[in-house]
């Protein structure tokens, strides 16, 4: 299949529902051969099954294209060395790793339990550093080895974890830490020809449905803003050699809206030139917060 992506292996993981399933055949269509991750887990991370990731391969081959399902745990480091090896194996290489996978256990902060809070930033967070350590070992060995590399990471962080969301602290924190760690891999991967960026998408899922359902309703007609294949293009970009000159950027994502996000920055300073005293600190403040740029309001407040 021809396309921009063409003769390129992607890895997407949670592939087998919503914004991974269109990641998934958007990358097969622009010419990408797949390998369609997920353990077909409900909303809330429990369950499994293997059936939406087979789904989605049968789907790709119907038009043509090439793909295998995987039903490896992304957070779990050994098997996250598999499925870099089943994208070796089956395919010859490795180009892109789409970091997808996820899932919400939706709770007020105060209410949050440890194991609750583990479970939402081991999938994520934990599942974004494995399947991507391995990759870059490949990476890293391939160049080394004086093999030209091209290789693309893209990961998923989210609105909430770039302005907090209400209800949500544990999948924020996870997300914030994809979007600081997205810096991190795209300073140190880029002497190897490795690319990072992340994606910050607002579409209809399993986890926007129910938590924003006004949002995230079907319209009866035009144009649906919120449907999951809208954000695909972008990914299917960043995936591409063609974004070979953008790294460590995060880009937000709806509909038909595409937008840089601005990141955190340093802001308006006071440098008294000596050591504060506690009592001087309140004015301080005050005149920091009068020269700032309000902040981007929490979700759901």
């Amino acid at each position: 299949m021809a396309g921009i992506c063409a003769g390129r292996v992607a890895i997407v993981t949670g592939a087998g529902r919503g914004l991974g399933r269109a990641h998934a055949l958007a990358l097969a269509r622009a010419g990408a051969r797949v390998v369609v991750n997920d353990l077909g887990v409900e909303a809330d991370g429990r369950g499994g099954s293997s059936g939406p990731a087979h789904e989605v391969v049968e789907a790709i081959r119907a038009a043509g294209g090439e793909a295998l399902a995987d039903g490896s745990d992304v957070a779990d480091f050994e098997q996250a060395g598999r499925l870099v090896r089943v994208a070796l194996d089956a395919f010859g290489r490795l180009d892109a790793v789409v970091n997808n996978a996820g899932f919400v256990r939706d709770r007020m902060f105060a209410s949050t339990s440890p194991e609750e809070w583990d479970a939402v930033l081991r999938v994520h967070l934990r599942g974004h550093f494995c399947v991507t350590r391995h990759a870059c070992e490949h990476w890293r060995a391939e160049s080394k080895a004086g093999r030209p590399v091209d290789a693309r990471i893209v990961n998923t962080s989210s609105g909430a974890g770039l302005q907090g969301s209400v209800g949500q602290s544990a999948y924020a924190a996870a997300k914030a830490g994809i979007a600081a760690l997205t810096l991190v891999q795209a300073a140190e991967l880029r002497r190897y020809g490795v690319t990072a960026n992340a994606i910050a998408p607002s579409a209809r899922t399993r986890m926007t449905e129910t938590v924003f359902a006004d949002m995230m309703r079907r319209p009866e007609q035009g144009f649906d803003a919120m449907d999951p294949a809208n954000v695909s293009p972008l990914v299917v970009w960043l995936a591409s050699a063609e974004s070979r000159a953008v790294t460590g950027r995060v880009f937000e994502i709806a509909g038909g809206k595409l937008s840089l996000a601005d990141g955190w920055r340093t802001g308006p300073e006071v440098d008294r030139g000596a050591r504060f005293e506690p009592d001087e600190i309140g004015a301080a403040v005050d005149d920091l917060l009068r020269k700032a740029v309000p902040p981007q309001k929490v979700y759901g407040t």
